[in-house]
């Protein structure tokens, strides 16, 4: 048993690198270097329990079918007169060594040429790779990095190119002695901007509207004019457009939209001017009235709501979508509003008493001072 741990142990060593196996174990190395001896007399061993020879070419699958027949010779239940329990345990033992050592055999070659290709590659790798260029920017694959450098490249070059453009504005500005030009350059820095393009564009906006120079346009303070042509449109798809414009063609959803705030509207000044003709508090006889006229109404909040969701369908943005209207909220805003108009009468009536007690009260003093004025010319 200590011959197969020293034969795997031996094994399981040789597969390192023979710096690192110095450097990491030297003490087992030592051991297994000391007991190559007992290795090659267990290893004679076993091939001679197999009845295998030494010298020989053998493979795993010579080496197996010995070791089943070996078994059926020796194994303890094979039943032949042969059988022996401790033979057959050193004939398994063998063959795990054996085989072993053929496996051995053929990792080695693998991983020396490993190593050739290792010292190989570490000799002819260069001292400075390529990707570690590009000004130290970027991150990622030299085909990232790459291309991360290109676009610092473009925004270096935006840069110095707009700086120059205010250089020379500014000596423009200096020997005009324009300080309101200035001033417009300072107010469009302000304007957040993302593109270079465009706040060169703002910049030159801003010195013309300084210096003026849209004051005395032919169309100024006038209103837009109907556009005639558009450059940009087909002719075909343009005076489609305008026929139906002029014919006051409106889109589906837009007349959907219509259809749905008037009918609402309609609906609600109904049901409003039924309670108006209710009285306050409502009667027994008032109150079944008031009940099926909002029936009626429910029904028809009913129909509408439908066509709401056939609005939602055909409206182009989700921000113009409807919700559907509800029944109690409805009759709420109703009873409510018939209060306020109550209210409202009450207190045009209270106004109105008011104002004709006092023509009243008016009417009586003149009647009185009438009849003092007319007994004092009696009495004279």
């Amino acid at each position: 048993m200590s011959n197969y741990f020293q034969s795997t142990m031996s094994c399981f060593m040789f597969r390192f690198y023979r710096g690192d196996l110095h450097k990491i174990f030297p003490t087992v190395t030592l051991r297994v270097r000391s007991s190559g001896p007992h290795r090659s007399r267990s290893l004679r061993e076993s091939y001679r329990l197999l009845r295998l020879p030494e010298d020989g070419n053998n493979s795993h699958a010579v080496v197996k079918e010995a070791y089943l027949r070996m078994a059926k010779l020796y194994h303890p239940d094979c039943g032949a007169p042969t059988a022996d329990a401790a033979l057959f345990s050193l004939i398994e033992e063998a063959y795990r060594v054996v085989l072993a050592h053929l496996t051995r055999q053929k990792s080695m070659p693998q991983s020396s040429m490993d190593e050739e290709e290792e010292d190989k590659g570490k000799s002819q790798a260069p001292q400075h790779r390529q990707y570690l260029s590009f000004e130290g920017m970027g991150s990622g694959t030299p085909s990232q990095r790459e291309r991360q450098y290109q676009q610092f490249r473009v925004d270096r070059a935006n840069d110095q190119v707009l700086e120059y453009r205010y250089k020379q504005m500014e000596k423009v500005a200096a020997e005009e002695g324009s300080v309101v030009s200035r001033d417009a350059r300072v107010r469009s820095k302000h304007i957040k901007i993302t593109q270079a393009v465009e706040r060169l564009v703002e910049d030159l906006i801003q010195e013309s509207m300084a210096r003026g120079d849209f004051r005395n346009l032919s169309g100024t303070g006038k209103p837009l004019s109907k556009f005639d042509h558009n450059p940009y449109a087909d002719p075909m798809t343009h005076n489609l457009n305008r026929i139906l414009i002029d014919n006051g063609y409106q889109p589906e959803w837009i007349v959907a939209q219509k259809e749905i705030r008037e009918t609402i509207q309609t609906m609600r000044e109904r049901l409003q001017e039924v309670r108006a003709r209710l009285g306050s508090p409502m009667r027994h006889s008032e109150q079944l009235q008031w009940k099926e006229h909002c029936a009626a109404f429910a029904s028809e909040l009913l129909k509408l709501n439908k066509k709401v969701d056939n609005f939602n369908l055909i409206v182009p943005l989700m921000s113009w979508q409807m919700v559907h209207f509800n029944m109690n909220r409805e009759v709420e805003k109703v009873l409510k509003s018939d209060q306020e108009h109550r209210k409202e009468k009450e207190r045009e009536r209270e106004k109105m008493h008011v104002q004709e007690r006092a023509k009243a009260t008016t009417c009586q003093q003149g009647t009185r001072r009438g009849l003092i004025m007319w007994v004092q010319s009696l009495l004279k």
